[in-house]
């Protein structure tokens, strides 16, 4: 049981007076703090007298900060990655991004930062004792995040780096539960939607008929393939399987020129690739320097991994200017569009095709038929699934829904 008394002493400066909450823990341990006004010792003693009943206390929940807690975890995933344990630079940095832009902010951090792009958000809870660490105060921070324009994509990302950073806060036995692990984060409807536009076939075209080199298979591949540009640029020879007449993906390369595996399990898979992108595949590694088993399909001048930035910079971003200004010449219109567009346009086009979502799917190598869906639903045929009801109508009601519908289509 936590008890209360109130202590006075006179000094130099005058009177003063405290109130002192003394409790004993589960393990018969006595602790003692001292506060200036009588309720903050109250509101004290009713937490600790709950999580001493609870058995969730923590002595050093009290002195140790949420800071003090993404600190650790910072290390720990620094170890890791140190040690090559599936951590990436690319994923370490992105995790210290989140964590010391938003949850618990540095100076230090911030001035490492680029002026341009230096983010400053205020409502952090660094300084929160884990002690007062509880679920209303992340699903405060939460609220702050959304109130200051952070989407709900990120917003998720976030807590979620937030609530690994508390569990192994629990891990340590600094936490007996971890206040993140239930706090949602949702958003207005549509809000944080992935659906995607693919550039028109008009627009790859005009831009493929400006490359040259490896820069114009490169985008044939993506345009056909559907790989992610980090998958691109880890593809060897032993990938591409000439009799067979598909691609292998099982790799990464991330911003660091790190190797690693893909994104997800479903990220390791098999696609088909056109006689026409195999044909120009064979006559690029007979022209290779280097095409054994091994090599990188795609190597830079020094047989190492291509640098995505000096690419977009060097390369992709000149070809679109350059089509641009060919289309403007010619009085046509052309539509800019990213890298990534490419493998969405791959990925248009098997739907085009009629290839069943999870088919779709599998080749993309999304981590769920949600993903696809999410992103590519707008993009398959609507009629098709009005066509089945009609079909499951027409055996309940004859041939009236039938005539229904032609009548509509004759409208």
């Amino acid at each position: 049981m936590a008890t209360i008394t109130k202590r006075r002493w006179v000094n130099k400066s005058g009177d003063h007076e405290a109130w002192t909450v003394a409790w004993t823990d589960a393990s018969g341990k006595r602790h003692r703090n001292q506060f200036e006004r009588k309720r903050e010792a109250e509101a004290h003693r009713t937490e600790v007298t709950h999580q001493v009943a609870a058995g969730t206390f923590r002595a050093d929940a009290a002195s140790t900060t949420v800071d003090d807690a993404v600190k650790d975890y910072l290390n720990l995933l620094a170890g890791r990655r140190d040690r090559g344990e599936h951590v990436t630079e690319h994923y370490f940095r992105t995790v210290e991004g989140q964590l010391r832009n938003y949850v618990a902010p540095t100076e230090e951090h911030r001035a490492k930062q680029p002026e341009k792009t230096r983010i400053i958000f205020e409502g952090g809870v660094g300084p929160v004792k884990l002690s007062q660490c509880t679920a209303k105060v992340i699903g405060d921070f939460r609220d702050r995040l959304r109130d200051a324009g952070v989407g709900v994509v990120t917003t998720r990302r976030i807590i979620g780096s937030l609530s690994r950073a508390l569990q192994n806060a629990v891990g340590n036995d600094l936490l007996a539960a971890n206040p993140a692990s239930n706090i949602r984060v949702t958003g207005k409807r549509g809000e944080g939607s992935k659906k995607v536009v693919p550039p028109s076939k008009a627009d790859l075209a005009a831009a493929l008929a400006q490359a040259t080199g490896s820069l114009a298979i490169r985008m044939r591949l993506s345009a056909s393939a559907g790989v992610r540009a980090s998958e691109l640029y880890a593809l060897r020879w032993k990938h591409v399987a000439f009799n067979a007449g598909e691609l292998t993906v099982d790799g990464r390369v991330d911003a660091y020129k790190n190797e690693d595996t893909t994104k997800s399990t479903a990220g390791l898979r098999q696609v088909p690739l056109s006689s026409a992108m195999l044909a120009e595949l064979r006559k690029w590694k007979e022209a290779a320097n280097k095409s054994e088993a091994d090599d990188l399909v795609f190597p830079n001048s020094k047989g190492g991994f291509l640098d995505h930035k000096n690419i977009l910079k060097r390369d992709f971003r000149p070809l679109l200017a350059t089509t641009a200004a060919k289309a403007k010449e010619g009085g046509k219109k052309f539509k800019p569009f990213n890298w990534h567009a490419l493998r969405h346009f791959a990925i248009s086009t098997w739907i085009e095709a009629g290839l069943q979502p999870k088919t779709v799917q599998t080749f993309a190598g999304h981590s769920s038929l949600a993903v696809t869906m999410s992103r590519y639903a707008h993009l398959f045929p609507s009629d098709s699934h009005r066509n089945v009801m009609d079909q499951i109508s027409t055996s309940i009601f004859g041939d009236g829904a039938q005539m229904a519908h032609d009548s509509v289509k004759a409208l």
